[in-house]
């Protein structure tokens, strides 16, 4: 087997135990990056300038058929960096061809309070189990800081100082940042580190290493079905999602949670800006400096009913 082939497979099984991915999506990757490998000689080692051929040899197709190429590729590169397979990731060399950015899947506030009522129902007894005191604590950083799964499960066991309400993540790109935690997830990592042995590295230990991804993936879905939801409409990723979506509705400012979720272009951070259009206008009407003038002339509000005959 290649050393391409054998990497792609690895990829895959990623893609279909931690995101779901189906038969179908699975075919369609192995044969984006079988391509794209032929063409460049080979994904596994293959440089920036390499991959800028792909533009050249994609020219021909549709935008929406690079984009799923390129996208590939990108996910492919980043599992190999984020495993340790590879030192770099060349794929900003890819093409980005533009088309419209589909919005995230999300949870309503009452789906989120749903999983953490099934929690708080769990620990309410008198000696809480020790898997449900991780769950917990797993779910209140998720959601309440954002964090990514890899940098979730890879947590040190000494990553929340008492002193200090805050994360300082190592993100892609070896990008600093830092992470507000709530008292809520203190409160819930101090609960499950009584059951963490002293001499692990890890806060979320598991064998001789941390929890992995697949696993806290599992947990997911498991908790989502046992709530009531539909375990295909949750992931790590879509909590990830709830957080920076409700932070925004609650009127957290842009350029801060670009910061928090650690993305390097405003622009990824843009696709939560998918809020309620009442509460656009509210806004306006509320903070723009023409709320507090007095018109000359008095307008109906558009957002209102039309008066009654």
């Amino acid at each position: 087997m290649s050393e391409d082939a054998a990497l792609i497979d690895r990829f895959l099984e990623m893609m279909a135990a931690e995101r779901g991915a189906s038969r179908n999506t699975l075919l369609a990757y192995r044969a984006d990056l079988l391509g794209a490998g032929e063409i460049v000689g080979g994904l596994a080692g293959a440089s920036r300038e390499g991959l800028g051929a792909l533009a050249g040899a994609w020219a021909r197709l549709a935008a929406s058929s690079v984009a799923r190429k390129a996208s590939a590729c990108r996910a492919f590169y980043a599992f190999l960096e984020e495993e340790g397979l590879r030192a770099d990731n060349p794929s900003a060399a890819l093409p980005r061809p533009v088309t419209q950015r589909p919005l995230p899947k999300i949870l309503s506030t009452a789906e989120v309070d749903s999983l953490f009522a099934l929690i708080a129902g769990r620990l309410d007894v008198a000696h809480p189990a020790r898997l449900d005191l991780r769950l917990s604590a797993l779910i209140e950083l998720l959601y309440g800081s954002g964090l990514r799964a890899t940098e979730l499960v890879s947590l040190p066991r000494r990553a929340l100082a008492a002193d200090r309400p805050f994360l300082i993540i190592k993100g892609k790109g070896d990008r600093d940042r830092l992470v507000p935690i709530s008292d809520r997830a203190r409160a819930a990592v101090s609960a499950w580190l009584a059951h963490v042995p002293g001499d692990s590295a890890w806060l979320f230990p598991s064998g001789k290493s941390h929890l992995s991804r697949i696993r806290l993936y599992q947990m997911v879905k498991d908790l989502a079905g046992a709530a009531g939801i539909a375990p295909e409409r949750v992931s790590p990723h879509v909590l990830r999602h709830a957080f920076a979506t409700h932070l925004l509705e609650g009127g957290a400012d842009l350029r801060a949670l670009q910061s928090m979720l650690g993305h390097a272009d405003i622009g990824t951070t843009q696709i939560y800006t998918h809020v309620d259009s009442r509460r656009l206008v509210e806004l306006v009407n509320s903070r723009h400096p023409l709320a507090t003038m007095t018109p000359k002339i008095a307008h109906p509000r558009v957002d209102e009913p039309p008066p009654s005959p």
